[in-house]
């Protein structure tokens, strides 16, 4: 199986001419960019809506090529050590931090949670929690034969399959960078609401299209990540889709989710795109050094800023509410 461009291509969707979230029609194309970091081929555009804010791709990938997605292979080095080691035991850490106030959890979904990264390091946090997994790839059996989840769901938490069966199980359940990943947040989150506990908690962490880091650097911007990801949700929109479900949004915050990785994934991306050898990547290792201290340097100023580039929202749904609609 190949990609080719996306717009004659058998593995992509019609291209929609309205929001998958509001229905406007009044889209613009932030960027066409290929894949660099895996070097899939093609070109894929990502849109936003002018009404809502959120920003999708468009065309879509088919169901098809959505679950090629993870069977490409590892990104170049370069990219994989910008966006998968820089201080995710500490951004981990903070997310599990942020959910002592509002619970004491017994059990814990968490959701995409690929090879159980963010359950083994929650753990340190909440010691006496019973910590579940759920992934659509084999990751999260590999997961729990390394003991760092107690069950394993494989597939979509939507599938109302797995919804019905893990139904009103969990005191929280989290998604830490997974809804930008999903063919249908919406329904995701229902389907979230649907496996809590009454007085349960949901935990999200994505990236912001709202980051200003997606302007100053279009293509090279890390986030766009295409085609992994399919859509990027305002925070504003996420707030007020989880109250329309019920639920009372107890915290945000666009400080502490914030990943010091943009100037140095762009860089990164520029390598890739290049097809660097390994004498020029050796050549921008100070380069790449650089970067990197820069941004961990700009990191506690624009976290407060409009470059802060990803948010968190908790949410409770309400004791004694009925469990959410996946229809």
């Amino acid at each position: 199986m190949s990609f080719h461009e996306p717009f004659h291509t058998p593995f992509h969707e019609p291209r929609r001419d309205d929001c998958p979230w509001c229905g406007a029609r009044r889209l613009r194309t932030r960027v066409r960019t290929p894949d660099p970091g895996r070097r899939t081929p093609g070109t894929f555009a990502v849109d936003e809506c002018r009404d809502c804010g959120h920003t999708f791709q468009n065309p879509r990938l088919t169901e098809e090529a959505l679950a090629a997605r993870d069977t490409r292979g590892r990104p170049a080095p370069s990219v994989e050590r910008v966006l998968g080691a820089r201080g995710i035991r500490r951004r981990h850490r903070a997310a599990a931090r942020a959910m002592l106030p509002y619970a004491e959890p017994e059990s814990w979904l968490d959701v995409g949670t690929g090879h159980g990264q963010f359950p083994e390091i929650a753990k340190e946090v909440h010691a006496y929690t019973s910590f579940d997994g759920l992934d659509a790839t084999p990751r999260v059996q590999r997961a729990r034969a390394a003991g760092r989840i107690e069950e394993a769901h494989q597939g979509l938490l939507a599938d109302p399959e797995i919804t019905g069966r893990l139904r009103g199980r969990y005191d929280v359940v989290s998604m830490v960078h997974h809804l930008e990943h999903s063919p249908d947040p919406r329904a995701e989150l229902r389907a979230a609401l649907d496996v809590l506990r009454p007085g349960g908690h949901l935990l999200v962490e994505v990236p912001d299209p709202a980051c200003a880091f997606g302007t100053l650097l279009g293509t090279w911007w890390v986030a766009y990540d295409q085609p992994r990801h399919l859509h990027l949700m305002p925070r504003r929109n996420l707030v007020r889709e989880l109250q329309a479900q019920g639920c009372e949004v107890v915290a945000t915050d666009r400080r502490a989710p914030h990943i010091p990785y943009d100037l140095t994934g762009a860089l990164c991306l520029v390598l890739a795109r290049l097809r660097a050898r390994t004498a020029l990547t050796r050549a921008c290792a100070p380069l790449l050094a650089s970067a990197a201290a820069l941004d961990i340097g700009l990191a506690p100023l624009l976290s407060r800023t409009r470059f802060s580039n990803a948010y968190r929202i908790i949410a409770r749904r309400p004791a004694g509410s009925p469990a959410a609609s996946t229809a």
